[in-house]
């Protein structure tokens, strides 16, 4: 087994995994930028090292100071968490090279499912449901129009190096693709350093539904449910739940056996998470993107199935059983996470600042991920997540009810939150019916008309 881990991140994330460590008896060790000096993460590990100033390029995307620090702390595997390096191919495989552990997938399964346009494809001659789209990415403006036109609009413009919500747009008509074609395509080059994109079909009404999958050490793909991520603004999640209110035993199947046979297209090792749209009238799903690496929202899957997925991913980037009986696996009750960001809850605008107040809740069935606390500050350097606020129930209509008092009982002062926004969120008709798509926050927070 491992016996220590460097963990190539911060905030909750890093906090979360240094405690499964500390839980296996395995020597943690955290890396942090001059900003983060102290935060819980850096001061709970059994040792901490600087990489360096708050620039990412100067701290946690600089894979040559993270690979330094493993050598000089004799760390044995990385764990990457998710976004700065968790879906660098190129990282992966100098980890690899320099004799380490990769707590993660292959690098190649990393490059396979990191093209979208690739991804696209190969999903497809997997058998795996893709939606509407052109077969490669376009190169002009009018190559675009000539797609969109195939496809019927409206349709969305990706990046095709894009992910987690970023690099997108969508276009009702040709006017709208032509204007939109050169942001997205610009967009795409500074933040990816990729301006390839690729048009797919838009659908208005839609649902926004993952999968978790284990690759296990013999090679088998597990999947462990589904999750709903349909609360989104701007694209990015900010509320899941599990079950999905939306899906029955037989479409969870369905979902559940084409997520598997994407993972099995690569050679998946370790945790992912294969991303579906759902069209909740006629129940198609398509595939949209996998991530190669943990989720945010995975602690709803581990309520629900009673799992470690940390656990797992060590145990099996070390060639050993996941930790649990994959045979008997029983999905129980109703868990939801809101992530508790540092804006406000009406344009969700960041608020960063210095936290005078931090009171977590507590009670049966509430969980919190947190990557702050009092005294600590949110720097405007990073993403805006302080904490993840995750419920457990026998049924739905528990979990609700146990999150409404945990969301009133959550007091965070001195940067904004967006504690308000979920008190909002709790009691909103569509969201308590379960009848909800991802168009809920826009249609809570309507734009407001240009001014003329």
């Amino acid at each position: 087994m491992i016996d220590s881990l460097l963990v190539a991140n911060r905030g909750e994330i890093a906090r979360r995994v240094l405690r499964t460590a500390r839980n296996m008896g395995v020597r943690g060790i955290a890396v942090y930028s001059e900003v983060d000096a102290d935060l819980p993460f850096v001061t709970e590990a059994d040792e901490a090292v600087l990489l360096g100033a708050a620039a990412v390029a100067e701290s946690y995307r600089n894979a040559d100071k993270v690979l330094e620090a493993a050598r000089k702390t004799g760390a044995q595997a990385i764990h990457p968490g998710y976004g700065f390096l968790s879906e660098n191919a190129e990282f992966a495989r100098a980890v690899v090279d320099a004799g380490l552990i990769w707590v993660g997938p292959s690098p190649e399964a990393i490059v396979a499912m990191g093209d979208k346009v690739a991804a696209r494809a190969s999903m497809a001659a997997a058998g795996v449901p893709v939606a509407p789209g052109s077969a490669d990415a376009v190169s002009t403006v009018d190559d675009a129009v000539a797609e969109a036109t195939r496809i019927g609009f409206p349709v969305m413009i990706k990046a095709a190096a894009g992910g987690g919500g970023m690099g997108m747009a969508v276009a009702s008509d040709e006017e709208v693709l032509r204007a939109e074609y050169d942001k997205v395509t610009g967009f795409a080059e500074r933040l990816f350093g990729d301006s390839r994109v690729f048009v797919e079909r838009f659908y208005p009404r839609v649902r926004h539904v993952e999968v978790q999958v284990l690759g296990l050490a013999d090679g088998r793909i597990i999947a462990l449910g589904e999750r709903d991520c349909s609360v989104q603004r701007r694209n990015q999640k900010v509320a899941e739940e599990t079950p999905s209110p939306a899906v029955d035993d037989v479409l969870r199947k369905a979902m559940c056996d084409a997520a598997i046979l994407a993972a099995q297209a690569v050679n998946y090792q370790g945790a992912g998470t294969v991303e579906f749209l759902l069209d909740p009238d006629s129940r198609e799903f398509f595939f949209l993107e996998m991530n190669t690496r943990l989720q945010v929202e995975h602690p709803i899957t581990e309520l629900r199935y009673g799992v470690d997925l940390v656990e797992a991913q060590l145990r099996i980037a070390a060639g050993e059983e996941p930790g649990f009986d994959v045979d008997a696996l029983v999905s129980r009750g109703h868990a939801i996470e809101l992530r508790i960001n540092a804006e406000d809850s009406k344009r969700f605008l960041p608020g960063p600042g210095a936290i005078t107040e931090w009171v977590e809740p507590s009670g049966e069935g509430v969980r919190v991920d947190s990557g702050y606390g009092p005294g600590t500050t949110v720097t405007p350097a990073y993403d805006s997540l302080m904490a993840k606020l995750i419920v457990f129930g026998a049924d739905r209509a528990e979990a609700l009810s146990r999150l409404r008092t945990a969301v009133a009982g959550f007091t965070v002062t001195g940067p904004k939150s967006n504690l308000a926004f979920h008190a909002e969120l709790l009691e909103n008709p569509e969201f308590v019916s379960g009848d909800y798509d991802t168009g809920l926050v826009g249609r809570m927070r309507p734009a407001k008309p240009a001014k003329k």
